[in-house]
């Protein structure tokens, strides 16, 4: 989506480089994978994803990992262009899950991570999962979260080390923008989005401007000249409205977090050739090791009363700052439903 790139431009205060210890954060499964798959092709994604899961529990933070279902046929043309691209299979719309989904689901089961079946786009359920209050924040680097209505999203906490870490809060976007969140939805729209196709030749700043005069796209198509920006055929921005503010009702399982299995981790990554054993109890003693230790140090904080929490660039750098961060609400307040760990 292009708004990704046109956000930056317009936000000056969307960082925050503090994230407290004990929240939990929802990821897209696929999107993480896929990460890996591309800055380390020649290693399984699930090594990757085995130890940025360890990296997530050390530091106390909770991750919630969910799987793609069947995707909305609108987006099918996008996520063919997409494998093409990427020299990988075309996605099924069966809803039949890959080997490496597969693998991946018994890997966080043995790390004592919940995963969750989204009914469609994983996306839109991991927006729904923060706008329950079920977690604390998605972390994305795609951004149809926030018009999915996602209130935080983190962007660029991903493979690689030295990325900047952003975090977007939608409240904020929509003040900032003058927007509320139906006329966010028909911004992206304009914009670009993977549901259907775009206005040809209208910018980010036109497509801005228009939708904060006219407010909708029916409106917008009113005022803009035909010759210089052709509306498609048969466009289907509407079915793409209603996909981005469809807010049926979804279960969502009680979310439970245990111990990693090491024997376990070991039998499954070892045996098949993936991870080297000792590397995996290496990892797995450090992991201990720097878990036990930053707990002694949050209960002596407690107890002198200056806890801390927990900084994201201790354990992803963060290269720059904002000059003027700024926190972002939660959508909940102090009422949010709190997941249980056993």
């Amino acid at each position: 989506m292009r708004l990704a790139r046109f956000l930056p431009v317009q936000l000056d205060a969307v960082f925050r480089s503090v994230f407290p210890a004990g929240k939990v954060i929802a990821l897209d499964t696929s999107v993480v994978l896929n990460q890996f798959r591309a800055a380390t092709p020649s290693l399984s994604p699930l090594t990757g994803l085995f130890f940025r899961t360890l990296t997530f529990l050390e530091h106390d933070i909770k991750p919630v990992f969910v799987l793609d279902g069947t995707p909305p046929v609108e987006k099918t043309p996008v996520l063919e262009r997409r494998a093409e691209a990427a020299g990988w299979s075309p996605p099924s719309r069966t809803g039949k899950a890959s080997q490496q989904i597969k693998d991946s689901v018994e890997l966080l089961k043995h790390m004592g991570v919940p995963v969750i079946q989204a009914p469609g786009d994983a996306e839109k359920t991991c927006a729904r999962l923060v706008r329950d209050g079920v977690v604390d924040a998605v972390a994305s680097e795609d951004m149809d979260t926030l018009p999915f209505g996602a209130d935080v999203l983190i962007r660029q906490l991903n493979a690689k080390r030295d990325s900047e870490i952003l975090e977007y809060s939608l409240p904020k976007l929509l003040e900032k923008l003058q927007l509320n969140h139906e006329e966010l939805v028909d911004l992206c729209i304009l914009l670009g989005c993977d549901y259907c196709g775009k206005i040809p030749g209208l910018g980010p700043k036109k497509a801005l401007k228009l939708i904060q005069e006219h407010r909708t796209i029916e409106n917008v198509v009113l005022h803009i000249n035909r010759k210089t920006h052709p509306v498609p055929e048969a466009w289907k921005y509407r079915e793409a409205r209603k996909i981005f503010l469809d807010a049926t009702e979804t279960s969502v399982p009680e979310l439970l977090w245990s111990e990693p299995d090491e024997e376990a981790l070991v039998a499954f990554l070892s045996h098949s050739g993936r991870i080297r054993e000792e590397r995996i109890r290496h990892r797995m003693k450090t992991f201990h090791g720097n878990r036990e230790n930053r707990r002694e140090e949050r209960k002596k904080e407690q107890a002198a009363g200056s806890l801390q929490q927990t900084r994201l660039e201790k354990f992803f750098r963060v290269s720059r700052k904002r000059t003027q961060p700024v926190d972002a609400p939660s959508s909940g307040g102090d009422n949010r439903k709190r997941p249980r760990s056993k």
